[in-house]
């Protein structure tokens, strides 16, 4: 609680790990030369500091098997009689892992002295933790200027910085005066803003002062899963995101963390950061959906045409045709990327459904085949008959509709059979090309028909136990989040569910295959489904993808869609030498 009159002290729990907190390990090596695995460490010396006070040391010298060369000797003062009695590097190596366990590895010139460590490491199998690297040349390049530090060796610095420990080409002597020069380094940087250990790794790429002064506008934003808005100077959405953690997220758009030239251009423009607080990372992804549907910001890859995908449907006419439309019907098949796609779906299917291709217009009561190019010319599948009144050319769209419903899956069977005859028949190539139309057509329809299950729900609620304890929960009618909440560790969960319920949002469904539903929401919320340990816990109706859909052939698909990768590499691979290659000096 704040007192009127009394100054605060600034919180350092809003920027993660503080400085003050961290703790540093700054080693340094001697080694026979300068090739890691090749030439061998000599020496080890480190100095574990946290919060500008040295808590231990340590040293030693290190035999490396061999002799050292004379230049070396002149450099260090290390000779091959020093070191002939040292322990060698496999019972330093795990002394020196369990020294520096936990801490910050800081090193000058860092990938000299970590890229030994790690050579050293995989020699005597010796598994090497996942350390944050703090290297002093780079922080030292990107504190001073080339005016006040024309070098950045560790003897200019210590001069440079008036150390309390002269660099001697000791490894003790020389993390000593590293150790100082860190210390100088991080002054520095504090005085621009940077008092965590986050900030200070984000803080080494280049990041314009601008763009690292414009952090502030997370400083509102919570420690909680959410989606964020950057807005522009006329306060239109420019960028949607989502994150765990809000502020944290955020705030890396503002150091040199973030790389991508279109975020920075970005976040030059932004003057506001909106956010919404969301229960979990489900309802987040949600509302980012739904969000970039609704601004379709400029900067998000996916929001270019949201809400657009092609359907294969049946018209409404006597004899109807399948059509490649932007809106679904009752009877339609999608949605599909592009619309190349979905006209090879639909022409596979009008083939084995027996539809006509033919866009002349029949009115009812005509017939079908006086107007329809013969098959050979206009490929109109129809045309194997010379004429069809309407109840003769019902049957057709009849077994469409059933096919998509998945009450019958007869054109499965009959592309399949079509594709071992034209193998058999040794036209590969056709049969290759049917083969991954088929697969086009199940893996089209599967995705629907796992969809349409799930959108065919009234209601279902579903939970997931939370990271932090508890469970997370999800209201879901006709394949949209209606309600999220979670019960904390320790809480009955079922009163909060029916609080979700009862105040989840009323969901009109239409008679779209999906119901109305965005099939990039609905996909969402099928997959948090499908995660191996989320639970029902009440459903409207029994939840089931049809007997005969799709799902049924899952396996003959992914055979297919392998076969089609090996026809692939196939085509692109050389092809094998023959004897006159090799005369002629050929090579793969």
């Amino acid at each position: 609680m704040s007192v009127p009159g009394v100054p605060e002290q600034l919180r350092f729990d809003e920027l993660d790990t503080p400085l003050r907190d961290t703790t540093f390990v700054v080693v340094d090596l001697e080694t026979t030369g300068a090739r890691p695995g090749e030439d061998a460490i000599t020496e080890i010396g480190a100095v574990k500091i946290r919060g500008g006070e040295v808590i231990a040391e340590m040293a030693t010298l290190v035999d490396p098997g061999r002799s050292i060369p004379p230049h070396i000797v002149e450099i260090t003062g290390i000779t091959t009689a020093m070191v002939i009695d040292a322990p060698r590097i496999e019972r330093v190596l795990p002394a020196f892992l369990e020294f520096a366990r936990g801490a910050v590895l800081v090193a000058h010139n860092a990938p000299f002295d970590t890229g030994f460590l790690k050579a050293a490491a995989s020699a005597t199998d010796t598994p090497w933790p996942k350390f944050t690297v703090l290297c002093t040349v780079k922080l030292a390049r990107r504190v001073l200027s080339r005016d006040e530090a024309p070098s950045v060796k560790l003897s200019s610095l210590a001069r440079l910085f008036d150390v309390g420990t002269t660099p001697t080409h000791r490894a003790l002597d020389d993390a000593r005066a590293t150790v100082d020069v860190l210390h100088a380094l991080i002054a520095r940087v504090g005085n621009q803003g940077v008092h965590s250990l986050t900030e200070l790794v984000d803080y080494l790429p280049d990041v314009s002062s601008h763009q690292r002064a414009k952090r502030s506008l997370a400083s509102h934003l919570p420690h909680a899963p959410g989606v964020y808005l950057f807005r522009g100077p006329s306060d239109e959405v420019l960028y949607v995101g989502t994150a765990t953690d809000l502020r944290r997220r955020v705030r890396n758009y503002f150091t040199g963390s973030e790389t991508r030239g279109r975020m920075k251009e970005m976040v030059a423009l932004t003057t506001r950061i909106d956010h919404v607080e969301c229960a979990h990372a489900l309802e987040a992804g949600v509302r980012e959906l739904r969000l970039l549907a609704a601004h379709t910001p400029p900067y998000n890859r996916r929001s270019k045409y949201p809400k657009r995908g092609w359907w294969i449907t049946l018209t409404a006419e006597a004899f109807p045709r399948l059509s490649v439309v932007r809106t679904p019907a009752a009877d339609s098949l999608g949605p599909f990327r592009s619309r190349s796609t979905a006209v090879d779906v639909a022409d596979v299917l009008a083939e084995y459904c027996i539809l006509r291709t033919c866009t002349s217009r029949i009115p009812k009561g005509r017939e079908h085949g006086p107007q329809c190019p013969p098959r050979e010319l206009g490929r109109c599948p129809a045309s194997v008959h010379d004429r069809m009144t309407e109840d003769a050319y019902r049957p057709g769209p009849e077994l469409f509709r059933q096919f998509l419903r998945g009450l019958d899956d007869a054109p499965l069977h009959r592309m399949r059979a079509r594709v071992e005859e034209l193998a058999a028949g040794e036209l590969f190539e056709n049969a290759a090309r049917l083969r991954d139309r088929t697969a086009e057509v199940v893996l089209a329809l599967r995705r629907m028909q796992r969809l349409a299950a799930l959108t065919a729900l009234d209601q279902l609620v579903a939970a997931r136990p939370a990271v932090t304890g508890g469970w997370e929960f999800a209201v879901i009618r006709s394949g949209r989040l209606a309600s999220a909440g979670c019960a904390r560790r320790g809480i009955h969960p079922m009163p909060v569910v029916d609080a979700l319920v009862l105040t989840a949002e009323t969901v009109v469904p239409d008679a779209t295959p999906l119901r109305g539903a965005s099939p990039e929401e609905a996909g969402l919320l099928a997959r948090w489904l499908d995660q191996e340990d989320t639970r029902i816990v009440s459903a409207s109706a029994g939840w089931c993808e049809p007997a005969r859909g799709a799902g049924s052939w899952s396996e003959w698909c992914a055979l297919a869609r392998a076969g089609s990768a090996s026809t692939r590499d196939a085509e692109t691979r050389p092809p094998a030498p023959s004897s006159a290659d090799h005369r002629l000096g050929w090579r793969s």
